[in-house]
């Protein structure tokens, strides 16, 4: 799919997305409209602004926004652009656990890998959700699956492909995927991804979506921007910002966004974990990034979850009476990798 610049973000060409409630007030623009999942994509006619069309729609009461592309956040600023190196030895599989809590992860898709492929979960994934068979990401979900797993032992993972192999995707792809989530929610779900919108304001149909998942708590990357500008879905309210400090767990990573409304960190230097076998790679890498960080996270809270309502232990676990703060990257979550 094309991508172009509206503003500081990168939105897909031509298209809004809206709910049904808006497509007769937006018909005279309309070439065609794509709906699925609870959203519509308005494809526009050649020519007209895809960011005056949302405003107009916006004043006029109905929920939209452009189509925006959304990337995954490894080392240096994010997307395609950075890349795993070899992990040997080995990491540490993770340890023998059984545990009735459900993590959801969205991303790259999660490719075959010892640490789980006689696991119940894997088995239960359907051929969209592997991984991309070539691109500088298409390890991204195998990677960030394998840190979830070693931090809480025993859960099972509902892997949804939403990034292709160069960790790109889009905000329709992500909404569609959260609004099936909603047949078997998780208790906690995984979002190492994100994006700027061309106004700074809320994704409203993303942010939408995620209300939807009332009990899930809600885990995303903060971003590595190495700026406070609002990284979306990070940002939401009631999602939890993640951003991360470095391999000593002392200082703020170079690469992390930071701000008041980021909420915890963890580490995000140089971590290791499952990845793909391919090349140089032996099924383990080591990267660094605030996506990874946003797996400690989201793995200690599935951990904590065994033994009460998710939403209690994220709380429990970020309460800043207990937690060591980090300033502009809120409550800090040891990494016991």
């Amino acid at each position: 799919m094309d991508i172009e610049y509206a503003g500081e973000a990168l939105i897909r060409p031509g298209q809004v997305l809206t709910d049904r409630s808006s497509l007769s007030s937006a018909a005279r623009w309309t070439q065609a409209v794509s709906e699925g999942d609870g959203v519509c994509v308005i494809h526009l006619s050649r020519g007209v602004d895809v960011c005056e069309i949302t405003r107009d729609l916006r004043d006029r009461g109905f929920r939209a926004s452009p189509n925006h592309v959304v990337a995954g956040q490894p080392l240096f600023f994010g997307g395609p652009a950075s890349r795993p190196f070899p992990a040997r030895p080995a990491p540490s599989r993770p340890a023998k656990g059984r545990s009735s809590v459900l993590v959801g992860l969205l991303d790259t898709g999660v490719a075959k890998h010892p640490w789980w492929e006689s696991s119940e979960w894997y088995g239960e994934l359907g051929r969209d959700d592997g991984d991309a068979a070539e691109g500088t990401q298409a390890g991204h979900g195998t990677f960030l699956a394998g840190l979830i797993l070693r931090g809480a032992p025993g859960v099972s993972l509902c892997a949804r492909r939403v990034l292709d192999g160069d960790g790109i995707g889009d905000e329709a792809t992500v909404i569609r995927a959260l609004n099936r989530m909603r047949e078997r929610a998780p208790q906690v779900i995984n979002l190492s991804f994100g994006c700027y919108t061309f106004d700074d304001r809320p994704p409203p149909l993303l942010a939408d979506a995620l209300k939807g998942l009332p009990d899930t708590v809600k885990v995303a990357c903060a971003g590595n921007t190495a700026d406070d500008r609002p990284f979306w879905p990070a940002a939401l309210q009631g999602v939890i910002a993640v951003g991360a400090v470095d391999a000593a767990e002392q200082r703020p990573a170079p690469f992390t966004a930071h701000g008041t409304w980021v909420d915890a960190c963890a580490r995000g230097e140089w971590l290791t974990s499952s990845y793909l076998e391919t090349g140089e790679f032996e099924g383990y890498a080591a990267w660094s990034g605030t996506s990874f960080a946003a797996a400690l996270v989201a793995g200690a809270i599935a951990d904590a979850a065994r033994e009460r309502p998710a939403q209690e232990a994220a709380r429990l676990l970020l309460d800043p009476a207990r937690a060591r703060q980090i300033p502009d990257l809120g409550s800090l979550v040891p990494s016991s990798l």
